[in-house]
């Protein structure tokens, strides 16, 4: 089976040679201004075409990055697992646009194992049977809270939960270790996002029960209830899990977490660059390549923004090369 992704591996490993290094994001932090950015991104081959709008630049990379992934994989439904998220956010911005009655430009995300017209069109006729079996429910029951509650924060809830469900499940299901390990981390950061924020702002246990999705690292039920308790008490519960060194980082703010759990994810993929066939070396530089994206998202911004260097080089990830 590995024996099949040997090519693949080795065109990968070319790959990554041109994968942005800490040095370029410190340089690219550095720079003067967000034009001055754009050069130094086009000067390594990002965007081209001219492009210097910045969700432009960093949709036409992410093009590059599930192009070169078709080309060396017969079945991209593999790497399913990193793409769940953009359907479920997809099915979610469907339900609010038709709920609301008029089109939001640029709210779809391209890049899904789902068409966007098929979700768009399953809402619109309330045609839920169209869509994957495992979208069908949540999507009825996020579609039917919206409709007689008028809560946006329900219809997220719903869809939330179920986009991280469908994560697990794929990578349970993958019997790749790595994709495993990348769905238990996506799920568990959630989770605990989540039971900060509604510490923060008073949710009761029905709140936690329906919002929390089940993984192996962390004990819902415990989380729930420390939530419900304080921050502290969260602080206290994730000393006793793997995510005990993420407490300090939870305290100083939800991006500084989000911070945390990113750099965990790149760590944990390092040792894939010396791993000669099999899913994991494609899987790592699919995140690999996310990564980049996210972290010049967050350069970008900062400069059209007018950040001081000091706040935007704190929120930019570590990088895989």
């Amino acid at each position: 089976m590995a024996d099949k992704y040997i090519y693949a591996v080795a065109r990968i490993r070319s790959k990554e040679l041109s994968l942005l290094s800490g040095a370029f994001l410190e340089q690219l932090t550095a720079a003067k201004s967000y034009d001055q950015c754009i050069q130094l991104l086009h000067e390594k081959g990002w965007g081209g075409d001219g492009i210097t709008n910045p969700e432009e630049l960093l949709a036409a990379e992410r093009e590059k990055t599930w192009g070169l992934i078709s080309e060396l994989v017969e079945d991209r439904s593999v790497f399913d697992v990193f793409l769940y998220a953009n359907d479920y956010h997809n099915l979610k911005a469907a339900i609010k646009e038709i709920r609301m009655g008029h089109q939001f430009p640029g709210i779809f995300i391209s890049q899904g194992t789902l068409d966007v017209k098929r979700i768009r069109d399953s809402i619109q006729n309330r045609e839920f049977q169209n869509l994957p079996e495992a979208m069908r429910g949540p999507a009825k029951e996020a579609y039917r809270a919206l409709l007689h509650t008028q809560d946006g924060q329900l219809c997220d809830i719903i869809i939330d939960k179920a986009a991280l469900e469908a994560i697990y499940r794929a990578g349970k299901e993958s019997g790749n270790e790595f994709l495993k390990l990348y769905a238990e981390l996506t799920v568990a950061a959630a989770d605990i996002k989540t039971a900060v924020r509604a510490s923060r702002t008073g949710k009761d246990r029905a709140f936690l029960k329906q919002a929390l999705a089940p993984c192996d690292t962390l004990d819902i039920y415990r989380l729930a209830q420390a939530a419900i308790e304080g921050e502290d008490a969260i602080g206290l519960y994730l000393e006793s899990t793997p995510y005990a060194d993420a407490v300090e980082e939870l305290r100083r703010s939800p991006s500084a977490f989000e911070r945390w759990c990113d750099n965990l994810m790149i760590r944990r993929m390092k040792p894939q660059q010396h791993v000669p066939f099999g899913l994991g070396p494609l899987a790592a530089y699919i995140l690999a390549r996310e990564n980049e994206v996210k972290s010049v998202r967050i350069v970008l911004s900062g400069k059209l923004n007018h950040l001081p260097e000091e706040s935007i080089r704190e929120r930019v990830r570590e990088m895989y090369v």
